[in-house]
């Protein structure tokens, strides 16, 4: 077991006897030791103390465990704070001295756990076999073995053939020599034994199978992120766990600004602001398996309120609702035939869709204030697809024009250009199709859905340009009518003014409904159903008196002539130093 010249005893302290092992040592600190108390490091017992203390497995397991209770916290306590105050500043010396004592905890927490509990998790029932086999190594390579042993036979049936068959073998070779000394040997096992063993793989094959079952089996336990379900309701952050989200589609910049594709300072600024583009493309994710599901179900007959609910209860799902942080950006438009914008149904509306209706849906996500702004239109009668197409290419015109330095009064040139080129046949007659001219693209800011800059769709606009970093919804109209809108029919949308200072209120109605807007909307647009669903009632009057006094602005519906059709697209784009990303594009449009 030891170097003959030196003999290790074990009623002596072990500290200078270990030194003469030399090579020897590693077989004999493998070594089993029978004692009641244990062999000591020193005779005397304060030294002895002491060098538990210093080795951080002792001080763990052995030291602390043989000190009585109440010696930690009235003796070493108060020797570790004293320790830590000398060798940290004042300011430091709490948090040095919580985080040791906190991490002493968690890790005898542990230790206690792994040795008493029994781990159902796979991970825990992991960390437990490297704990037992470590504990076991200090005692026994041989015991170690056989306990592996053991623990691979019970996961893997194969391996247990594989034992049976070796422990059916060595009998055999045992009774063999037994018969050859002239004793007797043993009766024969069944046949059923027999057959087990005799089915079973040899060692090499079992052991191998049994390898291959284990990684099969480790395989299937490794699940990849979840699949969205039918209709969408697993929220979209679950979807990506990494928190990296699809961007849009990514147009180069032309002319004076293709450089910025290559330059590192712009793609330094880029890095930057990427927690905010994430943010961005979650809402626009939210936005696009949204609007997804709700093309697959639309069909005539559908009352309009219960559409609306339906598409909001699942972004507030999707988007997970979150006050302030993250929701919908504004009520959801869904203005039918000659209403261009701003109608939503409000309480009680039984309006319904038909076949031969026009309609635009238009609604917003938001995460921390980045609102995706996007609409598209629908018609089931297939006579109205020019008037969808026009608005359709206008907006993707707009799109490709829009950059930095790009004035925004050749945008909506080259997006009336596009849009006057349509005419569409309506029970066979044949209209050109018009561009509204009061109504706009916007720039967008954070929790301000119109952030002070105007996209014209018509040529004559402002000399403005486009800035770095902006975000701006590019959106058009095409028009059978006028190509002019007005203010008509009962109000539903509203959203308070983004400069509003204080104004003293005296109605109490007013102010209490003042404090619910602004817990729940903030700037953000909102409608009366919005209020209704968070318990409000009986606040129209006090609605007017916002409105009167100038804190919140009313947007009722937006309207061409009767009996004309409005159609309406829009996306939301993102300035970025290097490129520009159609933040709300999807496969649909």
């Amino acid at each position: 077991m030891v170097a003959e010249a030196f003999t290790v005893d074990l009623n002596k302290p072990l500290v200078f006897q270990v030194g003469h092992l030399g090579d020897q040592y590693q077989e004999w600190v493998h070594q089993p030791i029978v004692s009641k108390e244990g062999p000591r490091l020193f005779g005397n017992d304060a030294l002895e103390n002491f060098g538990h203390g210093i080795l951080i497995k002792q001080l763990v397991f052995q030291f602390l465990t043989r000190t009585e209770w109440w010696a930690i916290p009235l003796i070493w306590l108060p020797v570790f704070w004293n320790l830590i105050r000398l060798i940290t500043t004042p300011t430091t010396t709490h948090g040095v001295f919580g985080g040791g004592l906190l991490g002493y905890v968690m890790y005898d927490c542990t230790h206690y756990y792994l040795h008493h509990g029994q781990p159902s998790s796979d991970p825990g029932k992991h960390l437990k076999e490297l704990y037992e086999y470590t504990s076991m190594a200090a005692v026994s390579p041989d015991a170690v073995t056989k306990e592996m042993e053991v623990l691979s036979v019970e996961q893997n049936p194969q391996a247990k053939n594989v034992v049976n068959a070796e422990t059916h073998a060595t009998s055999s070779k045992d009774s063999k020599v037994a018969d050859s000394n002239g004793s007797h040997s043993s009766p024969p096992e069944d046949d059923d034994d027999d057959e087990a063993q005799g089915d079973g793989p040899s060692q090499d094959g079992g052991s191998e199978a049994a390898k291959k079952k284990k990684k099969k089996s480790k395989s299937k336990k490794k699940k990849g992120p979840p699949q969205q379900t039918d209709p969408p309701s697993i929220p979209i952050d679950e979807l990506f766990p990494s928190g990296d989200f699809p961007e849009g589609e990514i147009q180069q910049y032309k002319d004076d600004n293709l450089w910025r594709t290559t330059s590192e300072e712009k793609r330094e600024l880029e890095r930057l602001q990427k927690p905010m583009y994430n943010a961005v493309r979650r809402a626009a994710e939210v936005h696009r398996q949204v609007r997804k599901h709700m093309r697959s179900i639309l069909k005539p007959g559908m009352l309009m309120i219960d559409l609306c609910e339906t598409l909001e209860n699942m972004v507030r799902k999707l988007i997970k609702e979150n006050g302030l942080q993250a929701g919908i950006a504004f009520p959801t438009g869904c203005s039918l035939n000659w209403v261009a914008a701003h109608w939503t149904p409000n309480s009680g509306d039984k309006t319904v869709l038909q076949y031969d209706d026009v309609m635009k849906l238009d609604f917003g996500t938001h995460i921390d204030g980045y609102i995706v702004d996007c609409a598209f239109t629908v018609a089931f009668n297939p006579m109205f697809d020019p008037l969808l197409q026009a608005s359709k290419d206008a907006t993707n015109t707009g799109v490709k024009e829009a950059g930095i330095d790009a004035r925004l009064c050749d945008v909506g040139a080259a997006i009336q250009e596009v849009m006057e080129s349509y005419e569409v046949e309506i029970n066979g007659k044949v209209f050109q199709i018009k561009s509204v001219r009061n109504l706009n693209g916007h720039s967008i800011g954070p929790y301000q859905i119109h952030a002070g800059k105007s996209v014209p769709i018509v040529k004559g606009g402002e000399q403005t340009k486009m800035e770095e970093g902006e975000f701006y919804a590019i959106e058009t109209f095409g028009s059978t009518g006028k190509g002019f809108v007005r203010e008509d029919l009962e109000c539903s949308h509203y959203m308070k003014n983004f400069d509003v200072g204080h104004v003293p209120l005296r109605v109490a109605k007013a102010k209490q409904l003042l404090g619910t807007i602004n817990n729940n909307f903030g700037t953000l647009a909102f409608c009366r159903r919005y209020l209704d669903r968070l318990g409000e009632t009986k606040y129209l009057m006090a609605l007017k008196n916002l409105c009167d006094v100038g804190i919140v602005q009313p947007y009722p519906p937006l309207c061409d002539v009767r009996g004309s059709y409005v159609s309406q697209f829009e996306h939301t784009i993102l300035l970025r130093p290097t490129c520009k990303e159609v933040i709300s594009r999807g496969d649909d449009y």
